[in-house]
Order: structure tokens, then sequence, then C-alpha cells
């Protein structure tokens, strides 16, 4: 089970590093989460490098792939050589992005005519793209999520790790990364969030 984050120069680290993190919360065999770049290296928008574990193209094949946001996403849906790299297909991909990473998504039409969810100063170009925005953190439908705000990270990751695997690991997960004394509160606000899109996981959960 392959989870690619793509993250492309000048990404937000809290959106790549924190859903990685959570993500390699799971324990299970043949488990496993990428930076996925275009690059063998990206640097931050505030100077971090990073050493991609995976190709844009290994991205094709994952399970579910998670697209976070930079200060350069006008950039990269500017370059269609890039995009024409991203080969993603939400009919057997689990596909999430967060902030300006709704951007992406919707530039490779895989959000015509559905609500998404981004950050304020990406708004007006995912408006400018066609896609309705909503005020709130998070929104999936069927296999396409997105998320707006840094640490809505959280919600992506969780979304992910209750779809592939089961709605007690997600909630496992966010409980190991919560602060000590509010691990009830973050699990909860979490799961408020996600939960009305995990039906999916629970039919399976119930049927197996």
């Amino acid at each position: 089970m392959h989870i690619a984050i793509l993250t492309f120069d000048g990404f937000n680290e809290l959106d790549s590093l924190i859903a990685l993190n959570i993500l390699n919360r799971v324990k299970a065999p043949g488990w496993r989460v990428s930076i996925a770049s275009p690059t063998s290296h990206v640097r931050s928008m505030n100077g971090v490098v990073l050493q991609a574990q995976a190709s844009l193209e290994e991205a094709k094949d994952a399970q579910a792939v998670l697209v976070g946001s930079g200060v350069r996403t006008r950039d990269v849906v500017a370059d269609a050589a890039l995009m024409s790299r991203l080969e993603l297909d939400p009919g057997r991909q689990l596909l999430g992005a967060q902030c300006s990473g709704t951007l992406i998504l919707a530039k490779l039409g895989l959000l015509d005519g559905v609500p998404a969810c981004t950050d304020s100063t990406t708004k007006p170009w995912v408006e400018e793209a066609g896609v309705a925005v909503l005020d709130r953190p998070f929104v999936a439908n069927r296999n396409v999520a997105t998320a707006g705000g840094c640490l809505s990270s959280q919600y992506l990751a969780a979304w992910v790790i209750g779809r592939l695997v089961s709605v007690e690991a997600a909630r496992n997960a966010i409980h190991y990364v919560a602060p000590v004394g509010e691990k009830d509160v973050y699990v909860e606000r979490a799961m408020t969030n996600i939960a009305p899109f995990l039906s999916d996981a629970a039919d399976r959960q119930r049927q197996a």
C-alpha cells in the first residue's frame, strides 16, 4: 500500500511533513509513505531541503496521493510539461489536496462540479478555475478530498487511514500525535470533520 505525498519546490513543510508523520503511524505490512517530487531534491518555502523518496511517475500507481501546497504552486500549474507527469485517477486512487494543492487538482480537471476547500490566499485562483470554495477545513466527494489551512493536513492523513485501513486506526494515529491533556479533544475534532466521508470504510469493516 503506497501513499505518495506530492511535494514541489517552495513546499509548505506543515503540509507534507505532518501528513508524512501521521500516515507513518500505521504499522502494517506493505504500508509505505513517500515524498514524491519532480526532482531528486526540493527546497521548502523556508529553505528546508528534502530528498525525494519517489518520482511523480511512481505516484500514478499509488493507492493514495496527497498534494501539498507551497509558494510556487502557480508556477507548477503553469508548467505544462510538469503537469503532464501527474497521472492521477480518482477511479482507482484516493486523492487529497491541501491549500494551494487544491489548485493543482482543479487544473487537472479533478474537481469539476465539486466544491472544495483551500486556504484564503489560494481561494480566488481556485474559484477562477471554476471550483466553488467552501468555508470549511475539510470536505470529500467519493475518492477526492480537499482541505484548507496548514494544520488541516491531519484531516487528510486521518481520512486516508480511515479509508485504507480503518476508522479505529485513524483515531489512533491522531491520538498519538495530539498534545497531552488534549488528546480526546483533538481526536473528536478530527473525526467530526472526516467521519461523514468515511462511509465506504465503515461499510467495508461491517462486511469483513
